[in-house]
């Protein structure tokens, strides 16, 4: 069992609605600023580089259990407010996988979400398997014996 990635993400001003709160479809932008550093940055120095030359998502699945603000209270001169973003691999398949994530405002769970993912061929402009480099730094995020 592997443990979670864990990214703090800065929230910004633009993030807000008119009600003050970090907006839904922003969501999906915290969201993937993590899977992006997972994927992108933890992928290169796992020495898997092909996630970054095509992935594209399949499905997004978000469960908003509770308004993020930008909780002027936890910033400083020098850094805006951050929320807590844990992801981890629930799912590999052959030619796709899901990412979960868990998003958290100080310790409190504010959103959970699911992402499916499909490595892609740009250049063929179709979906491709997922390789077995792919698959081993997939597994070393996986928390449940769900891989396929």
């Amino acid at each position: 069992m592997a443990d979670r990635f864990v990214y703090h993400c800065t929230l910004r001003w633009s993030d807000l609605d008119a009600y003050g709160h970090v907006n839904n479809s922003r969501f999906l932008t915290l969201y993937e600023e993590a899977r992006v550093a997972l994927m992108f940055a933890g992928g290169k120095a796992w020495g898997v580089g092909s996630f970054a030359d095509g992935v594209v998502i399949r499905r997004h699945e978000v469960d908003y259990l509770r308004p993020v603000d930008y909780a002027l209270g936890r910033a400083t001169a020098q850094a805006a407010p951050t929320v807590r973003i844990e992801l981890w691999v629930e799912r590999i398949r052959a030619a796709s996988f899901t990412v979960a994530y868990e998003l958290y405002d100080g310790d409190v769970l504010a959103s959970t979400a699911r992402s499916v993912l499909v490595p892609f061929d740009l250049v063929e402009k179709r979906p491709r398997r997922i390789s077995d480099d792919e698959r081993a730094f997939l597994e070393s995020w996986a928390l449940t014996d769900g891989a396929a």
